[in-house]
């Protein structure tokens, strides 16, 4: 669900299937999952190379390398990425989400997220927050500027609040968009998880089986309702030249 305040109001909400990847799981789902593949075609698939830097190379590595820089160790702990599949071999990820969760022992704590952001120009930019030890409760709440152009719609000179219901039976986030005038649009994401099979994959296929294409038409098909209702757009700067912002723990809202 997306809904904008000013200066016109505009309201829109889908049903989709997302999926969420443990990177390190990756090649067997491939092996054992019908329907679903890595790297090459199938019903739903996942391709390094629509994410990160979008060169192919696994993308783990490229993870941790941004979290080193922000001085974080998961210890082996998972990497587990919230993303849209390749759907027949076409996809787009207006936000995909990485959990990266630190190894203690039996259990693994959930060490810091990396927001990456894709617009419909081919530019992505991700921002990498960690989670601060005393986060608690089930909602983590993290902040930062925006540094990406996104929408024709919205100036730069956002900041991004999130709120995150971190992955176990159901999940959930919610991303409001503010400015000196306060919030302008709030954008949500709601779901029950469920195992990743077989079944299941073919099941979601039957069930949208143009997933991404709807994805990226309704995209286009709001932008249209927004123009048509007069907003006026906005100028496309550059994209930032590093391709993850690290922000600092001290920086995260409250």
């Amino acid at each position: 669900m997306h809904r904008r305040t000013r200066p016109r109001a505009h309201k829109l909400s889908y049903t989709v299937t997302s999926f969420l990847l443990d990177l390190d799981e990756l090649p067997r789902l491939n092996r054992e999952v019908t329907g679903f593949a890595y790297n090459r075609f199938s019903l739903f698939s996942f391709h390094d190379r629509d994410h990160g830097p979008g060169t192919g190379e696994p993308l783990r590595p490229w993870v941790e390398q941004h979290l080193a820089r922000a001085d974080i160790n998961l210890d082996g702990g998972p990497i587990r990425l919230l993303c849209y599949p390749r759907t027949l071999g076409y996809v787009f990820n207006p936000i995909s989400i990485y959990f990266c969760y630190r190894r203690t022992g039996d259990s693994d704590v959930l060490a810091a997220i990396l927001y990456e952001v894709t617009n419909t120009f081919r530019e992505r930019h991700g921002y990498l927050i960690p989670v601060a030890p005393d986060a608690g409760g089930e909602i983590i709440r993290q902040a930062c500027a925006k540094e990406l152009y996104v929408s024709p719609f919205i100036e730069m000179e956002m900041v991004y609040n999130f709120q995150i219901r971190p992955p176990a039976t159901e999940f959930a986030v919610g991303i409001q968009e503010t400015d000196k005038d306060g919030i302008l649009l709030y954008a949500s994401f709601s779901g029950r998880r469920q195992a990743l099979t077989s079944r299941a994959s073919l099941r979601s296929f039957l069930r949208f089986p143009l997933l991404t294409i709807k994805v990226i038409g309704g995209i286009h098909w709001e932008a249209l309702k927004l123009w048509m209702k007069g907003v006026p757009l906005v100028h496309h700067p550059q994209p930032p030249s590093e391709p993850v912002s690290i922000v600092k723990r001290e920086k995260i809202a409250a």
